[in-house]
C-alpha cells in the first residue's frame, strides 16, 4: 500500500480550481494511456461511479472509483471529494481537497493511498507521484 500527497497553490479561485479537478473526463487527457468516464452521466454526487480505463489492449484495466463524499467549496469552506477504488486491480482511495488560499488563491491537496497488486511499493510510489503529480499541474493550468 503506497501513500501519497500532492499539494499545490493555483492562482484561481477555489470554485474554479474544484470546476478543473472534477471535470472526470479530462483525468484521461492528462493521464498517459487513460480514458475516463462518469456514470450516470451528468452532475457529480455521492454514488457517480468515475471509472478510469488504463492500458493498451489485453494490458489494459478499469479502476471504477465510487465517490463517497462530494462537497464542493462554498463562501470561505473548503471542497472535499473522496473516491473508494472499487476495482479488481487498483485498491485504494484518493481525496481531492480545495482551500481558500492566500491572495484568492486556491490551495489543492491531492492525498491519495493506493495498491496494485504484483508492483513494488517502491516503483509503485515513484511513479504514482509522477503522473499524479503532473496531471494535476494539467488539470490547474487547463480551461
Amino acid at each position: 500500500m503506497v501513500t501519497f500527497l500532492l499539494e499545490r497553490t493555483a492562482p484561481l479561485s477555489p470554485d474554479e480550481a474544484w470546476r478543473r479537478l472534477t471535470l472526470w473526463p479530462r483525468h484521461g487527457e492528462v493521464v498517459p494511456l487513460t480514458r475516463v468516464t462518469v456514470v450516470p452521466p451528468g452532475p457529480t454526487t455521492e454514488g457517480t461511479l468515475v471509472v478510469a480505463r488504463s492500458g493498451i489492449g489485453p494490458l489494459a484495466f478499469a479502476d471504477p472509483m465510487e465517490v463517497t463524499v462530494w462537497r464542493p467549496p462554498a463562501e470561505g469552506v473548503s471542497g472535499l471529494c473522496r473516491l473508494e477504488k472499487r476495482g479488481r486491480v487498483v485498491r485504494g482511495w484518493a481525496e481531492l481537497e480545495v482551500h481558500p488560499g492566500p491572495g484568492g488563491r486556491a490551495r489543492v491537496i491531492w492525498r491519495e493511498q493506493l495498491r496494485v497488486p504484483l508492483l513494488p511499493e517502491p516503483l509503485l510510489g515513484v511513479a504514482a507521484r509522477s503522473v499524479f503529480g503532473r496531471a494535476l499541474n494539467r488539470l490547474l493550468r487547463g480551461a
